[in-house]
């Protein structure tokens, strides 16, 4: 059981990007997939969160309105859109997943989620 986070690399300010998750071993489409992200010297920063089969769509502040998340069920993967990038984005990406079943609301805590992807780096120049 596995996730695969992919996408990230070098960009500058106001460009855009594609994040991947990819789910082996599991089917995204039964779990609540949460993205986080950490920039150096800071704590990790819940961003946005896909709701499992309930069309929940919910993002930080800090990213609302330019980031997008989404889902292809046929690839197993949910994306991140992210446009209009700052440099203040600069960090390492990461998906995780909750199993369907505990979610109540959005999680939002690092302890919510079971099953973690490694990171992407996204780096932003100004």
């Amino acid at each position: 059981v596995q996730l695969q986070a992919s996408g990230g690399g070098l960009v500058q300010a106001g460009e855009s990007l594609k994040l991947s998750c990819s789910g082996s071993g599991l089917t995204l489409e039964g779990f609540g997939i949460g993205w986080f992200r950490q920039a150096p010297g800071k704590e990790r920063e819940w961003i946005s969160y896909r709701g499992s089969r309930d069309g929940t769509r919910d993002y930080a502040d800090s990213v609302m309105g330019r980031f997008t998340i989404s889902e292809d069920v046929d690839e197993n993967t949910v994306y991140l859109q992210m446009n209009s990038l700052k440099p203040e984005d600069t960090a390492v990406y990461y998906c995780a997943a909750v199993w369907r079943g505990k979610v109540s609301q959005t999680p939002r805590r690092s302890d919510d989620y079971d099953i973690w992807g490694q990171g992407t780096l996204v780096t932003v120049s100004s």
